[in-house]
Formats: structure tokens, C-alpha cells, sequence
């Protein structure tokens, strides 16, 4: 995890130690972190309390292995809409919500609208939420779609 100056500013080096090591190991135990960034157990449970409390930390999640759900088949589909006032955005970005195969959704100042990663168990299945799901979103104009061939680099975010 890399964090902007503007937010480093704000944290210390306590705070930013803690940010970082459980940004890869979000089950650590406080003991074993309060042990790796030098402060007692106290101190370190009262700073993760408050970087949960300013929105530094916003939860914490099991990261699933999409391969062994059989969900390993990524498509990356750019969505151009028909209408961009902020209505329709709005009720775009309500729907997509709705659509649990759609992992990401990105708004993007460019070519076309929307960039969002779709995740299914292969084609067929993209296809299908392509069709009955995807098209079917408000405002959508057209979609171009690129399937992934391996991830490189997935933080899983």
C-alpha cells in the first residue's frame, strides 16, 4: 500500500506501520502487530480504533481465491452511455450495484464512460450476463469487451 502525501502528513510513523502491516495480514493479531511496529498492546488497539474511526481502515474481509469458486474467467468491459446528466449517472450507478458479477465498477474521464471487471465462471456465462445484465443497465449505449488472459498483479482490493 502506497499513501499520498497529503494523508501521510496526518499519520505518524506508528500510524502508517499499523496501515501497512495489516493491509497484508488483516487477522494479525494486536499482540503480534503492537510487537512489529514497537508500541505496547494499549496504544496500538486505541490507534487502529481511531484509523477505523477517520476512515483510514474501512473494514476487514477474507480475500477468496476466484480459482477455487471456479470464477476465474475476468472480462474488462468499457460502457458508453447514452446520457450523462447526473441523473442517469446516478441511476447507472444504483443498478450496477445490483449486478453481483460486476467486482468493480469505475467511472472514467475518457473514451467511454465506465470500465467495470466482470467475474463468471467462463464465456458462456459472461456472455449471458453481457446480454441479459450488462445491456440491460440504464443508459447503456454500447460496451466493448476485453477478457483477461492471466492477472499479473491482483491485490484484490
Amino acid at each position: 500500500m502506497k499513501l499520498k502525501s497529503s494523508e501521510i502528513s496526518q499519520l505518524d510513523y506508528f500510524d502508517i506501520a499499523i496501515l501497512e502491516s495489516l493491509s497484508r495480514d488483516g487477522r494479525m493479531p494486536i499482540t503480534d502487530l503492537a510487537r512489529m511496529i514497537g508500541l505496547s498492546k494499549t496504544p496500538t488497539q486505541a490507534r487502529v480504533r481511531r484509523l477505523q474511526a477517520e476512515g483510514y481502515i474501512t473494514g476487514f474481509r477474507a480475500v477468496l481465491n476466484p480459482a477455487k469458486l471456479g470464477q476465474d474467467h475476468v472480462a474488462f468491459v468499457e460502457v458508453e452511455l447514452t446520457d450523462t446528466t447526473e441523473v442517469a449517472l446516478q441511476a447507472f450507478n444504483r443498478a450496477v450495484q445490483q449486478v453481483p458479477e460486476i467486482e468493480e465498477c469505475h467511472m472514467i474521464a475518457g473514451a467511454f464512460d465506465y470500465l467495470l471487471k466482470v467475474r463468471t465462471t467462463d464465456i458462456k456465462a459472461y456472455r449471458q450476463v453481457l446480454g441479459e445484465k450488462i445491456s440491460a443497465l440504464p443508459f447503456v449505449g454500447s460496451s466493448s469487451t476485453h477478457v483477461s488472459m492471466e492477472a499479473v498483479k491482483d491485490l484484490g482490493f
